[in-house]
């Protein structure tokens, strides 16, 4: 192992939340740019499943998005820290990821999509956030700490194995694991199959017909969000939550119920820390599960694969 490797921690690195948080947040304005491409481009799905980002060997990609000059991928490279757009044509362009504003960030990468021969028209103004300052006048947000980003890519690399490993145990509807740049966190979610009441709304500066796209149907969700607490948390919800369900035992043992957030919550250091980070997120995504599921009575035995 490198001594940069040791000091990142390998696969979960830590990652103070002080230390990177005008990074994160000025990424954060970085990713809703470029998935807004995506919005655009791609048909709409249940549940908005068509706009989010995935963790790739790199980074954060958007996927081959369709185009009528034949479709294009836009990559997030946190290993050479450059925005990399490719068209199936072979035409690439670049966009250097370093200390600089959301307006200059957006001015360069608009005229590298041109570049390329993409023309896309979105809504400039970022969502799910308390203060929208629209990108091309956003001069708030300019820290970019390549190493911290580097740290956060290797924690949403092993994050995304376990919630692959947690997914893969389900044969309802599920959704895939996905980096959703509105609320910047990865997250998988299970279905019961049911319809659900109409969900209020609330998110900041997001319309309500979002949520009630998003939540449709009866969920059990978890996902990773690099913010709160010491280093970020996991979180594990049910919508709508059944009755009881802020009482359940989960494990381990460092998790709570956070009632402010209407969420179980499980410090991100607690995993990293932990003899088996793996085994302790799997116990807590598979634990707030199994409560959300057996007191909103899902049909378990048809929802999930039977263990070898």
């Amino acid at each position: 192992m490198t001594e940069a490797a040791a000091l990142r921690g390998e696969g979960w690195p830590e990652l103070p939340t002080l230390a990177w948080q005008a990074s994160r947040d000025t990424l954060h304005m970085w990713t809703q740019i470029v998935g807004k491409i995506r919005l655009e481009l791609e048909p709409m799905l249940n549940h908005w499943w068509q706009v989010p980002l995935y963790v790739n060997a790199v980074g954060l990609t958007t996927s081959l998005m369709p185009h009528e000059s034949g479709g294009l991928e836009i990559t997030f490279d946190f290993q050479r820290h450059e925005l990399v757009i490719e068209t199936v044509e072979g035409v690439r362009s670049e966009v250097g990821l370093f200390p600089r504003t959301v307006a200059d960030f957006y001015a360069e990468f608009l005229e590298c999509l041109d570049a390329v021969g993409v023309h896309v028209d979105i809504y400039p103004v970022p969502v799910e956030v308390p203060v929208a300052i629209p990108f091309a006048e956003d001069t708030e947000h300019d820290a970019y700490d390549a190493e911290f980003v580097h740290r956060f890519w290797r924690s949403l690399v092993s994050v995304d194995k376990v919630f692959k490993g947690f997914r893969a145990g389900f044969i309802g509807k599920a959704s895939p694991v996905h980096f959703f740049w509105g609320s910047f966190d990865l997250a998988v979610t299970r279905f019961s199959g049911r319809p659900a009441p109409r969900h209020p709304g609330g998110a900041p500066n997001c319309p309500p017909r979002v949520m009630e796209q998003a939540y449709s149907h009866e969920v059990s969700s978890c996902g990773y969000w690099p913010g709160g607490l010491d280093e970020g948390v996991f979180y594990a919800y049910a919508y709508p939550e059944p009755p009881g369900f802020r009482e359940s035992p989960v494990s381990p043992s460092k998790a709570s119920f956070d009632p402010s957030l209407g969420e179980f919550v499980l410090p991100y250091a607690a995993v990293r820390m932990a003899n088996d980070p793996e085994g302790t997120l799997m116990a807590f995504l598979q634990s707030s599960y199994a409560a959300a599921a057996d007191l909103a009575k899902w049909d378990r035995a048809s929802l999930e694969m039977a263990a070898d």
